[in-house]
C-alpha cells in the first residue's frame, strides 16, 4: 500500500503487514468513526503553495498529494509519480500514476504539474518565497502526453526529485491561476488526497471528510476534526478527558502524566533544528545596547562575539532539563548520521572562562545587553528555552532579555526587523535544503537564504554548497555537504541548539501511531483500535 511506505518504519513491517486497514478499508466498527484531533500547527491559509511552513505542510497533506513522498528514514518514495528519471544532464521525465482523481472527479493528468509549477514559480508572490527556491533551476516544462512530465533545467538538478517532496499538485482550472484570496475566502480546496474537505475556521479547526474514491482504497476515518490548541497544557488536558483523540507536540514533562492516565505516547526524533540566529548585517540592532542602556555598534558583526555566546550556551541544560531527554543536543543542522551530516561536528559543553575572554578580546569586557526574541508555544520548551539561555548568557556579562510572542506576531516581526537576535527552529527535507534556506547568502534570483533573515553571506560557503549540490545523490554529495557544514559552522551565523523529538499522545481509540520525523500529524499516519 503506498500510503504505508510514506510513513511506514522498517521496524514496523510485520505490524502494518497485519493491520491492512492502515490505508484500506477500516474494521468493522470503525468505518464511521470521526477522528477527533488536537494540533498545535495553526493552518494560516488554504492555498497549498503560499507558505513553506510545517503546518501548511502537514494539514493540507489530507487534501493534497506530492508526486514523490519520502519515507522515515528520509527516502524517496512514489506519490502521485510512480516513476522518475534523469533523461541527461537537463532533463528530468516523471511517468503519473493511472486513475488518480481530484476531489471533482477530475482525472490527474500531466497538465496539472504543470500549472502547479508554473503557478508556483510564475504567478504567487508569498512573501518568503513559498516553494519557489525549489524551482529555480527549472527551465521549462511541457506535457508529451497524460501521464508524462518532462522538466528542462537550466543546468544539472540532480536532487530535483527530492523538491517535489515538497510541492503539492493542483488542479488547473478551467482559466488563470487561483488567488489565494479565492481559496481562503472557501473557494474548495480541490486534491488528489485521501480526505475531502469540509470546512476551515482560520486559527480554529479544519474539517475533513474522507474520499472514498481515494486511489489507494477508503482511509480509515469517516471523518477528521483538526482543533487548533496552541497551548500545550490545553491540549493534554483535552487528550486526558476524551475530548480528542490524539494530541500532538506533546511537552516533556508531561508524558508521565499521561501515562499514568491511560494515555500512550509516541516519539521520534526530528528532522530539524532549533537554533539562535545573529542579525549580522546592519550597523546597530533594537534591543542592543551596553549596560547604561545606549545603543552600541553591532556586536553580531564580530565572530568572537558569535563564538563567545556559543560557548556560553548549555545545551544540556536543555536537553536534559526543559525537554527532559526527548531530544539531542545539536552542532549542526540535522541530528548526526543522517546523510550529509559530519561526524566532525559534535555539540561542546559550555566554557564560560574562555567565553569571557573571547568577549573582552572582541573589545566588550563587560559584556551588554540585548533582547533576545522567539516564539511562544511552536516548539516544544521554546520559552523555557529563552529563559535558560539568557541565564548561561548572564554568566558571561550579556545580559538577556527573553521576549516571546505567539508565531505570528513573532514571525511578522522577525521579518520586517524587529529583532537583533532570536530563537527560531526549521525543517527540511534534507540537510542541502536547510543550508539552502537558513545559511546561503539570500539571493532571490537563486532561491537561496530565504529563511536567512540574519542577511549572513559567506562566498566560500556559498561556492562549497553550491558544488555539493551539483553532485549526484550518494556519498559523494554526503560527504561534499558535510565539508560545507564544516565550513559555515566554525563561522558560527547560528548556535544550533537541539533536535527536539516529536511526541504525539493518543487515546484507547487509536490502535497505533506512526511518527514521521519531519513532524507531520496527519490521520493518515493514525490506526484505529481494533475490537
Amino acid at each position: 500500500m503506498q500510503i504505508q511506505s510514506r510513513f511506514c518504519s522498517h521496524r514496523l513491517a510485520a505490524l502494518l503487514i497485519s493491520l491492512t486497514f492502515w490505508s484500506g478499508l477500516p474494521g468493522p466498527g470503525h468505518a464511521q468513526e470521526e477522528l477527533r484531533i488536537a494540533t498545535s500547527y495553526k493552518l494560516m491559509t488554504l492555498d497549498p503553495h503560499y507558505a513553506n511552513l510545517n503546518e501548511n505542510t502537514s494539514l493540507l497533506s489530507h487534501i493534497y498529494e506530492r508526486l514523490v513522498y519520502q519515507d522515515d528514514r528520509l527516502d524517496l518514495q512514489p506519490g502521485l509519480a510512480v516513476s522518475w528519471r534523469a533523461v541527461s544532464d537537463r532533463q528530468w521525465e516523471f511517468k503519473l500514476r493511472e486513475n488518480v482523481r481530484f476531489h471533482d472527479g477530475s482525472p490527474l493528468t500531466a497538465d496539472d504539474v504543470v500549472y502547479t509549477i508554473e503557478r508556483i514559480r510564475d504567478f504567487l508572490k508569498s512573501p518568503s518565497g513559498g516553494f519557489r527556491s525549489y524551482l529555480t533551476g527549472i527551465e521549462s516544462v511541457s506535457a508529451p502526453d497524460p501521464l508524462t512530465v518532462l522538466i528542462e533545467t537550466d543546468g544539472a538538478v540532480p536532487n530535483l526529485p527530492l523538491f517535489f517532496s515538497s510541492i503539492f499538485v493542483m488542479n488547473r482550472p478551467a482559466k488563470g491561476f487561483e488567488t489565494t484570496e479565492d481559496l481562503n475566502a472557501g473557494h474548495p480546496p480541490n486534491g488528489t488526497g485521501p480526505y475531502r474537505f469540509e470546512s476551515w475556521s482560520s486559527g480554529e479547526s479544519l474539517r475533513l471528510a474522507r474520499n472514498d474514491d481515494y486511489w489507494d482504497g477508503k482511509p480509515a476515518w469517516s471523518k477528521v476534526t483538526f482543533r487548533v490548541i496552541e497551548n500545550p497544557a490545553a491540549r493534554v488536558a483535552a487528550l486526558s478527558t476524551g475530548e480528542v483523540d490524539l494530541a500532538d507536540v506533546i511537552p516533556a514533562r508531561d508524558v508521565a502524566s499521561l501515562k499514568e492516565r491511560g494515555a500512550r505516547v509516541a516519539s521520534v526524533g526530528a528532522a530539524r533544528v532549533n537554533f539562535v540566529q545573529f542579525d549580522v548585517a546592519r550597523d546597530t540592532l533594537p534591543g542592543v545596547t551596553d549596560k547604561s542602556g545606549e545603543p552600541i555598534a553591532n556586536p553580531f558583526k564580530n565572530p568572537l562575539v558569535r563564538r563567545a555566546l556559543t560557548l556560553a550556551t548549555d545545551r544540556g541544560i536543555l536537553v536534559d532539563k526543559i525537554l527532559a531527554g526527548y531530544g539531542t543536543a545539536a552542532a549542526q543542522v540535522f541530528p548526526n548520521g543522517l546523510p550529509g551530516t559530519s561526524a566532525k561536528l559534535l555539540p561542546e559543553a559550555p566554557n564560560y572562562d574562555e567565553a569571557k575572554m573571547l568577549l573582552a578580546k572582541a573589545g566588550f569586557p563587560d559584556g551588554f545587553n540585548l533582547v533576545l526574541a522567539g516564539p511562544a508555544s511552536r516548539y516544544p520548551g521554546d520559552a523555557e528555552s529563552l529563559q535558560a539561555v539568557a541565564q548561561s548568557w548572564a554568566r558571561i556579562g550579556v545580559n538577556a532579555q527573553p521576549a516571546a510572542a505567539p508565531f505570528s506576531v513573532f514571525n511578522t516581526k522577525r521579518a520586517a526587523g524587529d529583532y537583533g537576535v532570536w530563537y527560531g527552529g526549521t525543517s527540511g527535507e534534507a540537510v542541502d535544503i536547510i543550508l539552502h534556506t537558513l545559511l546561503a547568502s539570500p539571493d532571490p534570483e537563486r532561491g537561496t537564504g530565504a529563511l536567512n533573515f540574519g542577511k549572513y553571506r559567506n562566498e566560500a560557503f556559498d561556492a562549497m554548497l553550491a558544488r555539493a549540490e551539483s553532485i549526484a545523490v550518494g556519498p559523494e554529495r554526503n560527504a561534499a555537504l558535510a565539508q560545507a557544514t564544516e565550513l559555515v559552522m566554525a563561522d558560527q551565523p547560528i548556535i544550533p541548539l537541539y533536535h527536539f523529538h516529536h511526541i504525539v499522545g493518543y487515546g484507547s481509540r487509536i490502535g497505533s501511531y506512526v511518527l514521521h520525523p519531519r513532524g507531520w500529524t496527519t490521520a493518515m499516519q493514525t490506526l484505529p483500535a481494533m475490537e
